[in-house]
């Protein structure tokens, strides 16, 4: 069983990624159970996706300590949702940081050094500034993919098949981009394993 948490606020494409995901598991052949919460999306709220599959997946919904990998697309949401992780869970997380009302509002601190603290806790973080690799690009708007790239370098599935998945998924007429955005974050991912 394999159990893959996305998570950030609304707007960074964290559902396309987290679909993109379980399109390529099933094209693989496995069982993909997946559930969501966006209802807060169009406002910058948390936005999660827990993705699950294998042999026979009974349910969606990753339990406390059994994420095998988060996927965060920026700091904060990390540290919310570490609960579902455990120590040797592989913690990919965007250089990103989105201060909740809270924060802006004066009410509380956005904490400071997120990545140090999540390298206190798990063995293998990997932080990424997604935007900078996208932009780079010329793309800003696929660090999503960025991210799905660096998640294909953890998972054993050919490329080919996130090729397809992504050429079937993302509007046509931004397949180009997204796809060397995912290119770059598997490399990314390779140079850090």
């Amino acid at each position: 069983m394999h159990n893959l948490l996305f998570v950030g606020v609304g707007g960074q494409g964290i559902l396309l990624a987290s679909d993109i995901t379980a399109e390529v598991a099933f094209r693989m052949g496995f069982d993909v159970k997946k559930s969501e919460v966006h209802g807060m999306s169009q406002r910058g709220g948390s936005v999660f996706s827990h993705l699950r599959f294998g042999e026979h997946v009974y349910s969606p919904i990753i339990s406390q300590g059994e994420a095998d990998v988060l996927i965060s697309f920026e700091e904060l949401e990390t540290l919310r949702w570490s609960a579902l992780a455990r120590q040797d869970t592989v913690v990919i997380v965007n250089r990103l940081q989105i201060p909740p009302v809270v924060v802006t509002r004066g009410e509380m601190a956005y904490p400071s050094d997120v990545v140090g603290l999540l390298q206190k806790a798990y063995r293998q973080v990997v932080p990424v500034d997604a935007r900078a690799v996208a932009e780079a690009l010329g793309q800003s708007r696929v660090a999503n993919t960025v991210l799905l790239g660096c998640l294909a370098g953890v998972l054993a599935f050919p490329l080919h098949v996130w090729h397809e998945a992504i050429g079937d998924l993302v509007p046509r007429h931004t397949v180009e981009a997204n796809l060397q955005a995912f290119e770059r974050g598997w490399a990314l991912m390779k140079e850090q394993r």
